[in-house]
C-alpha cells in the first residue's frame, strides 16, 4: 500500500471520500478488511472463544447483555459497516492471508473527528492462539498506514491500560510514541481504569516509514 504525503492543515479539513467497504490491505501474512454481513458466525465464534482473554481489557456489558450473541454481533456489523460509509470509524477483521475463514482478530480507528483535530481512537485484539508471533505489529502497522492514506486523518491515539505489557511492546514497535498517562481514564472491566497515552501523526509516520524502507 503506497504512503500518503501528510496534508497541510487546509486541505485537512476536508472529509475524504468515502473508502469502499471491498477494500482488502494485504501485510505477508495476513488480510485486514471490512466487516460483512456473512461475517455474523465468524465473529461469534471468535469472541466465545476469547470471552476470557479479552475480558480483562474490555468494556464489561450490560447486565443480560451478550456481545458475542447473533443479535449483538449483528447489529455491531451493521453498525460498523453504516460508519464506515459515513467516515465516522473504520473496523478492520484480521484474518489469515492463506484462509479467508476464520476471524483472528481485530483493529478498530474509532471515534474518528474532522476539523481541525482529524483523529481516530485506535484498539485491537489478536485471537489467544495467535499471540506472540507478531501478528499484531502487522496488523496494527497495516492498518495506521491505511489510515493516513485513505483514511486521510492526521492523528491517532491509543490508550493501554499500565499492566497491558504485550500491547504497549506493539505500539513501541510500530512507532506510537508514549505521551503520558491519564488517571482513571476508562472503565474497563467495570472500574475506573490508569491508561498510558500512546499517538503518531501523519508526519512522524512518513518519516519513520521512509526510514525503514516502507513502500
Amino acid at each position: 500500500m503506497s504512503e500518503r504525503q501528510p496534508m497541510n492543515a487546509r486541505e485537512s479539513f476536508a472529509a475524504p471520500a468515502a473508502t469502499s467497504l471491498s477494500i482488502r490491505i494485504e501485510t505477508e501474512r495476513l488480510v485486514l478488511r471490512p466487516p460483512r454481513t456473512a461475517d455474523v458466525p465468524r465473529m461469534r465464534q471468535a469472541l466465545r472463544k476469547n470471552a476470557a482473554h479479552l475480558r480483562p481489557w474490555s468494556v464489561a456489558p450490560a447486565p443480560g447483555d451478550d456481545p458475542a450473541s447473533l443479535a449483538s454481533v449483528s447489529r455491531s456489523i451493521m453498525r460498523h459497516r453504516r460508519e464506515w460509509r459515513q467516515g465516522l470509524a473504520y473496523v478492520l477483521l484480521i484474518v489469515p492471508r492463506d484462509c479467508d475463514t476464520p476471524v483472528i482478530g481485530r483493529v478498530a480507528l474509532g471515534g474518528i473527528l474532522r476539523g481541525a483535530f482529524q483523529n481516530a481512537y485506535l484498539g485491537y485484539w489478536i485471537d489467544v492462539d495467535h499471540q506472540n508471533q507478531g501478528l499484531m505489529t502487522e496488523a496494527v502497522r497495516a492498518a495506521t498506514t491505511f489510515a493516513f492514506g485513505s483514511g486521510a486523518l492526521h492523528r491517532i491515539q491509543a490508550a493501554v491500560m499500565p499492566n497491558n505489557a504485550p500491547s504497549q511492546r506493539v505500539l513501541e514497535k510500530v512507532g506510537y510514541r508514549r505521551e503520558g498517562v491519564a488517571l482513571r481514564y476508562l472503565c474497563i472491566a467495570g472500574s475506573w481504569q490508569d491508561h498510558v497515552l500512546f499517538a503518531v501523526t501523519a508526519d512522524e509516520w512518513l518519516a519513520c516509514s521512509t526510514a525503514r524502507g516502507s513502500p
